[in-house]
């Protein structure tokens, strides 16, 4: 039976859905070895002609550092998290039919450390590094003060930049790379550019190249959210992020406790950056070494605070002094934005809980039996949401009255003060989603869609702690087309369009499904986006654990 968020206190910890007997998927989040030489994969049905490409996969692939004396302690050789394991890239070839994979770890300072070490050197999300047993006591002590330095493990996306692809996490570096081969060709360092300490691994892209991001920087007045621009052109050869550009920052809402942001939504007009309550207590981060407690135990939940929408123009790069509020919500992936009859429409995947960050600890996804039942009961789930801003908000604007006037649509909004409007969302979904466990991993028809008004977006249904199922949505009608197969877990979907495409959704569905109950046998699935049947599978004869992003990369 499903239940709401609304549900109260349960003995200690809050519970939002009454599951049992989920099945254990610890072999998804299990180290493996990497294929760097490709192999064939085996075709069962058909993978369409046109798809000539490299669908390229990120995320962790190492969740623990290998020892020759395995006496010392696990704390200095095992990871905690989820988000800490080394990042392990794949590539799928596609072309006349066939397919072949490969895999590479990628080469990051922090990997390269904990090898030669033999143990974790660089701190993660959930993991501290500890000192190093073989220094005295005296240097031990004094390297607690040191603050810590940030990763390179770049595991969570794929993206590009001047037409160039980088691998990228949350921190201030990226590894340039070639889709080909899988090798770093080099670590890029936002900060030689502008003055921020890390970007999101979810930048927007416009069609002429133009590339905005996030990012923060913390300075003696307090944290900063600040939104880039990166040109599209690259006028000299071997260029990176030449040209970066800080287009305006905003001020966090506490000085030393800015927001955890994934991501953030983009309109043609529009940045979008939702500044949600999931804190980041700076001091408790930057002294973690001395504590020894990792960031990731200096986030927090604060249900009592709004959600915050700020509105930033592209062009001028003014944020409009119209705060947007809502309840408190978690979001890590929004879906689309586009602005219609003087209104910013917002789709995203929210939840009305914001802990599930902490609680994906690389020993809770190895739990069994209850222990894991009580892992996903006590995780709110993420459903998809629509939010309607005015945007012409003045003088005139009526106060406590609805100012959303668009047909067909149940969000709200009210003018509360002068500067300030109050939102209420509408769901994207009907009643049959909450059977699937809701929605994650959102992704649309990119190229075409992105910034304006759209139909169909794809994701993962989540009736586990990563997700079984894969789902079409259809928004005239709220209606939804599944795949499922039991046993089966299938990534985040990518839409690839089809060469001779009219329509919004002529083209396929990609996604990588990993099998934990059977021993390898991993497949890239292949479906036909506008039906939602299955075309075709290739198998891998390898192990993959269950990754983050992904993207396809066509080959002219």
């Amino acid at each position: 039976m499903w239940h709401t968020c609304e549900l109260g206190w349960i003995i200690s910890a809050k519970h939002f859905t009454d599951v049992h007997g989920l099945p254990s998927i610890e072999k998804m989040v299990s180290s493996v070895e990497e294929t760097p030489e490709p192999i064939s994969c085996f075709i069962t049905g058909t993978i369409p002609d046109w798809i000539k490409g490299n669908f390229l996969r990120n995320g962790p692939g190492k969740f623990e550092i290998d020892l020759t004396k395995p006496v010392r302690s696990s704390s200095l050789t095992r990871f905690n998290h989820w988000f800490d394991g080394m990042a392990l890239l794949h590539q799928f070839k596609i072309s006349n039919g066939q397919v072949t994979y490969k895999s590479r770890f990628l080469s990051s300072d922090s990997y390269q450390s904990n090898q030669e070490r033999n143990r974790i050197v660089v701190s993660e999300f959930g993991t501290v590094t500890m000192p190093d047993p073989c220094k005295n006591f005296f240097q031990r002590f004094l390297s607690r003060f040191e603050l810590p330095k940030p990763s390179d493990n770049a595991n969570v996306s794929f993206v590009t930049y001047k037409g160039d692809y980088y691998v990228s996490t949350e921190t201030n570096i990226m590894h340039k790379l070639d889709p080909e081969t899988l090798q770093s060709t080099g670590k890029v360092d936002w900060s030689k550019f502008i003055a921020v300490n890390g970007a999101t691994a979810h930048p927007h892209t416009e069609p002429d190249g133009t590339t905005y991001n996030m990012g923060n920087s913390y300075t003696p007045k307090g944290a900063y959210y600040n939104i880039i621009r990166v040109p599209g052109g690259k006028p000299v050869e071997g260029e990176t992020l030449e040209g970066a550009s800080v287009l305006c920052s905003i001020r966090s809402s506490e000085k030393t406790k800015p927001c955890y942001y994934h991501s953030f939504a983009m309109s043609e007009n529009y940045v979008v950056f939702i500044e949600q309550p999931i804190k980041m207590d700076l001091l408790k981060i930057a002294t973690g070494k001395l504590t020894g407690k990792s960031i990731s135990d200096g986030v927090s939940w604060e249900p009592k605070s709004n959600t915050v929408f700020h509105l930033i123009h592209k062009d001028t790069g003014k944020v409009s002094p119209v705060k947007y509020l809502a309840k408190a919500l978690s979001t890590f992936h929004q879906i689309n934005a586009f602005e219609e009859g003087g209104f910013l429409i917002v789709d995203m995947c929210a939840s009305d809980d914001g802990r599930a960050i902490t609680n994906y600890q690389v020993q809770n996804l190895r739990k069994s039996g209850e222990a894991l039942d009580e892992v996903y009961n006590t995780l709110c789930r993420v459903f998809p949401r629509r939010f309607v801003l005015p945007l012409n908000i003045d003088s005139q604007t009526p106060f406590n009255q609805n100012l959303i006037h668009l047909p067909n649509v149940t969000a709200t909004c009210l003018r509360i003060s002068t500067n300030k409007v109050f939102c209420t969302h509408e769901d994207l979904h009907g009643e049959e989603l909450h059977h699937y466990g809701g929605l994650e991993f959102p992704q649309i028809n990119y190229d075409k869609y992105n910034t304006r008004p759209y139909r169909y977006f794809y994701g993962c249904g989540f009736r586990h702690l990563v997700g079984d199922t894969l789902i079409k949505m259809d928004l005239n009608g709220k209606s939804m087309k599944v795949w499922e197969h039991a046993g089966l877990y299938p990534s985040e979907p990518v839409f690839v369009p089809s060469p001779d495409a009219t329509e919004e959704d002529d083209g396929v569905i990609l996604s990588v499904v990993i099998t934990p109950n059977k021993d390898k046998s991993t497949f890239l699935l292949v479906l036909d986006a506008k039906s939602f049947e299955e075309l075709g599978r290739a198998s891998v004869s390898v192990n993959i654990p269950y990754g983050f992003h992904g993207a396809f990369t066509a080959m002219t």
